[in-house]
Order: C-alpha cells, then sequence, then structure tokens
C-alpha cells in the first residue's frame, strides 16, 4: 500500500479550455467534464482545470507551465479559422517549435466544403498548419483538425476542437488508442460517503489522522449545508488492488465516523430516508412553518415517493396550526410557536391528521429578522412523533435565510434516519408544559 512519501509513477493530465466566452456567466465547459471521465478509465487523474481567454501570450505561459508539471496536457478550442483562435500559435511558442503548413490538410478542408456544396474560404487555410512534429488528428465531424504532440518519451500535448459533437468524436477514434499505447495499465477506483449532522471541521479533524497517511487512495472532503462528502480514489494496477486499498482505508474511516455516515454509494438523504420507510412499510407526514414546503419538496423529489409520503400541511402563522393540526392554542400563547411543545404538537398533529407511521415537523424563525433574546434568527424546532411518543429538538443554525432554511430541512431528515434505525424498544418522551 502506498503511504505518504512513496514515489509513484501514476500519469496525471491537465485540461486547457480556450476562449473568451468560457469567461463569461452564460458559458459552461462541458468538455473537461467528458475528458476528465475518459480519462480516469485510463487510471489518469485530472489534477488541474484551466480556462483562458483568446490571448496567445497568456494562453502560451499556461501551457508551458502546465507541460512542466503534468504528463498529459489537452486543450480544447481556439482551433478554428479566425484571428482569435489562438490555440496553435500559443502551444507552438510554448514548446518552442515552428508551424508547418500541410498542403494534404488544406486540400481534405477544402473537399470537406465541396461535400457541402460550399465554397473554402482563403482564411480556413490556418487551420492546415500544423507544429512542427505533432501528429494531425482528423476531423470528421469539423474542418479543423487536431494535433498529438510527443514532448518526451511520456509526455504528451493534446489539442482538440471546442465543439462537443466535434471533440468527442476526435477523442474516441484517435486519443483513446494513442493513450492506451501511453499508459500504463491501471484503475480508479472510487468510495464514496456522505455524512450528516456534523461540521465539515469536525469530520476532518477526525479522519484527517487516517486519510493523510495516504498518498494513495487520494481524499476529497466537500460541504454542503448539513452534508459532508468524503471521496476516496484509489489508483492501482489492478481492479482488485483499488477495492482492497478503499476496504482498507474506507474501514477505518467508516470505524470513525459510526452511524453519522448514512450513504456509501452516493444517495441523498431524502433517497436513504425513502428507502427505510419504504422497507419498513412505514409512512410520513410532515409539517412545517419556516421552511415553507422545503421538506416536502425534498422527500417528493425522489421517484416512487408515493410509496411512503402521504402529505404535509403548511402551517405559516398560528391560525394554521390550530385549524389544520388542532395545536392547543393555549401552547402558542405560552410558549410561542417557536418552542418545544410547539414542534411536538405540530408532529402530533400530522400523524393524527393523516394516520402515518412518522411525522415531522419544523418551526423556527429563519430571519433575518423575527428573533428576540430568547430565540434569536435561526433558531429553529425539529420534532419527530411516531408510535412510540414525540419529541422536539432546538438548533441554532447560523447564516441567511436559504442556508437556515436548508439546514433546517437537512437536519429534520436526519432526525428521522436516526429515528427509523433505533431499535425497536428505544422509546422517546414526549414534553409536558410546565404547570
Amino acid at each position: 500500500m502506498e503511504r505518504t512519501g512513496e514515489r509513484n509513477f501514476f500519469m496525471n493530465a491537465e485540461i486547457i479550455a480556450i476562449g473568451s466566452e468560457l469567461l463569461t456567466p452564460k458559458r459552461v465547459d462541458t468538455n473537461s467534464l467528458f475528458l476528465t471521465d475518459e480519462l480516469n478509465t485510463f487510471g489518469v487523474e485530472v489534477v488541474m482545470k484551466a480556462a483562458v481567454g483568446d490571448d496567445r501570450e497568456r494562453l502560451a505561459a499556461v501551457v508551458k507551465a502546465a507541460v512542466e508539471r503534468s504528463e498529459i496536457v489537452i486543450l480544447t478550442g481556439g482551433l478554428g479559422p479566425t484571428e482569435d483562435d489562438v490555440t496553435r500559435d500559443a502551444v507552438a511558442q510554448a514548446l518552442g517549435r515552428a508551424l508547418v503548413y500541410r498542403e494534404d490538410l488544406c486540400d481534405a478542408i477544402e473537399a470537406r466544403f465541396r461535400r457541402m456544396g460550399r465554397k473554402m474560404a482563403e482564411i480556413n487555410k490556418r487551420q492546415a498548419f500544423i507544429i512542427e512534429g505533432a501528429e494531425a488528428m482528423p476531423n470528421d465531424r469539423g474542418t479543423a483538425p487536431g494535433l498529438w504532440i510527443a514532448v518526451e518519451a511520456n509526455r504528451v500535448v493534446a489539442l482538440l476542437p471546442g465543439p462537443p459533437e466535434e471533440l468527442q468524436s476526435m477523442f474516441a477514434r484517435e486519443c483513446r488508442p494513442r493513450l492506451a499505447q501511453l499508459v500504463p495499465p491501471l484503475v480508479i477506483r472510487r468510495l464514496q460517503y456522505r455524512v450528516a449532522g456534523m461540521p465539515e471541521s469536525d469530520v476532518d479533524q477526525l479522519i484527517a489522522p487516517v486519510y493523510k497517511e495516504y498518498q494513495n487512495p487520494a481524499t476529497t472532503i466537500l460541504a454542503a449545508p448539513g452534508d459532508i462528502q468524503i471521496h476516496l480514489r484509489a489508483r492501482c494496477e489492478t481492479d482488485a488492488e483499488a477495492v482492497a486499498l478503499l476496504a482498507l482505508v474506507g474501514a477505518r474511516i467508516e470505524a470513525l465516523l459510526g452511524d453519522r455516515i448514512y450513504s456509501r454509494g452516493g444517495e441523498t438523504l431524502e433517497e436513504v430516508v425513502g428507502q427505510l420507510l419504504r422497507n419498513g412499510m412505514a409512512t410520513l407526514s410532515v409539517a412545517e412553518s419556516c421552511t415553507g414546503g422545503m421538506l416536502a419538496e425534498r422527500i417528493t423529489s425522489v421517484p416512487g415517493s408515493s410509496d411512503y409520503f402521504v402529505g404535509g400541511f403548511l402551517v405559516y402563522n398560528d391560525a394554521m396550526k390550530i385549524d389544520l393540526l388542532r395545536v392547543d392554542p393555549s401552547v402558542l400563547e405560552r410558549y410561542t410557536s417557536v418552542s418545544e411543545l410547539a414542534a411536538i404538537a405540530m408532529a402530533e398533529g400530522a400523524r393524527d391528521r393523516t394516520g402515518s407511521t412518522f411525522a415531522l415537523s419544523v418551526t423556527g424563525i429563519a430571519g433575518p429578522g423575527g428573533g428576540t433574546d430568547e430565540n434569536p434568527a435561526g433558531t429553529v424546532w425539529i420534532g419527530v412523533a411516531d408510535q412510540r411518543g414525540a419529541q422536539a429538538k432546538r438548533y441554532r443554525f447560523l447564516g441567511d435565510r436559504t442556508r437556515v432554511r436548508r439546514l433546517s430541512v437537512q437536519t429534520a431528515l436526519d432526525t428521522l434516519r436516526c429515528r427509523l434505525l433505533a431499535p425497536a424498544g428505544a422509546g422517546i418522551q414526549r414534553a409536558r408544559p410546565n404547570r
């Protein structure tokens, strides 16, 4: 097993997307996603991506640095015939090589125009220039040929067209066979954990002593409100080695995180909760105040959720809580709607009105206004009720209104998950008002 400090001979790749339009909020670089997936099938890790505008000097500098760092550098776009298509010129400058005109490539481009019933413009001859020492890669979907440049024995630069249809076809026909010859046989396998109920810093502090021991597998931690993802990526010569390595490191992480892990295959929390309800032939209802329907939306985003979700109540003011859920007005008057007893009454009311096995309730102050000294903005009570009783817990979420609401929904779903996993004999006590 490879540990920190051991040298490895894995090949890494960088992807450079060219085009000033990619630096605007209107365009998304989808080519890099396709290329990353393809490279991973060869056991090649993409370690850096860049988007560079149509500037030859900047692009040349980026290419030069990438070639020094990584064994495989793939550029997309900028191979057209216009003045702002600078990829060939920039790469030639970065590598210190000349551009060479190829009459046969010009003839092929002209022939393609004739097949389309069009006359080739003089400007298209620019696409017949290739970088000295490069292999031209035919483009069966467009006019711009790609280039494959062997910089050293185990270091290459590939220039691919920008339009996805052209790029994907060229990569399949021209790049895959070349990569198969270049890259040592390797596989990449992944293991993903999703964790609820812990902040990112706590997760990292707990598992860092484990994953820091290993360069392979590589570990990445991603955070969203109430949801931490841990990605392990193992690169090995055989699938069996990769699976064994992930199992070794994964077992140590699982031992530390325990039931905080809610998914080992990338499933969302609502999918996990839905499957638990389905497995137990149980049903669910919800009562929402500050989340305004977000909890029901998450639950019903799962296909087939009608198997277990019976419905919900959107009770945004006290009158609706009283009328629809039969919450005792004296509870709201004495303790307010942002209280333990109100959350419990809402959960019990939803369960009683629908006949569901379980019920969840959310009530609080999403902010930014409406808070008090006792209940500042971000205060949320989450309740759960089933045949064993009802209980509620107070949370204080920090952030803007959207973040508070998202954290409330995520926490409510995790509350139900934990309740579904609790031993059959584990009861919960209903809080009673002080008399």
